[in-house]
């Protein structure tokens, strides 16, 4: 059994849709679009299969996203070695993403880095 993909609700569509391709090599499909809805997605793939679908639709309500809450806390990605989860952090921080933790080693052994972005969710960049 895998997970055949994760989707993600987001205000501005575009955007969401770039970052992940900027910052993560994400490809991108055409996009769907139900016009008796509204609802619009993206299904983004990644490099090793995995995939992200990023919805939108009108008038969605947007509450406060606390680091620490209930419900999928972020979402990781494995970028190859310590070098490349430091230089996407400082890349990242550098175009205004605010870094919460890290890069460090964590008690359970990881390397990573936490970023806040994408409508205040948060990214985890590690190993």
């Amino acid at each position: 059994m895998k997970i055949e993909h994760i989707a993600l609700y987001v205000n501005d569509l575009a955007a969401a849709r770039d970052f992940f391709v900027r910052y993560f090599g994400a490809s991108s499909n055409e996009g769907y679009h139900n016009e008796k809805t509204g609802f619009r997605s993206f299904f983004l793939t990644f490099e090793g299969g995995t995939r992200l679908e990023l919805m939108t639709r009108p008038a969605m309500e947007d509450l406060e996203k606390p680091l620490t809450r209930t419900g999928f806390a972020h979402i990781a990605f494995s970028v190859g070695s310590r070098e490349q989860v430091d230089a996407l952090t400082k890349r990242l921080q550098t175009d205004g993403f605010e870094v919460v933790s890290g890069p460090r080693v964590t008690g359970d052994g990881y390397y990573e880095s936490c970023v806040v972005a994408l409508e205040g969710n948060q990214i985890e960049i590690t190993v």
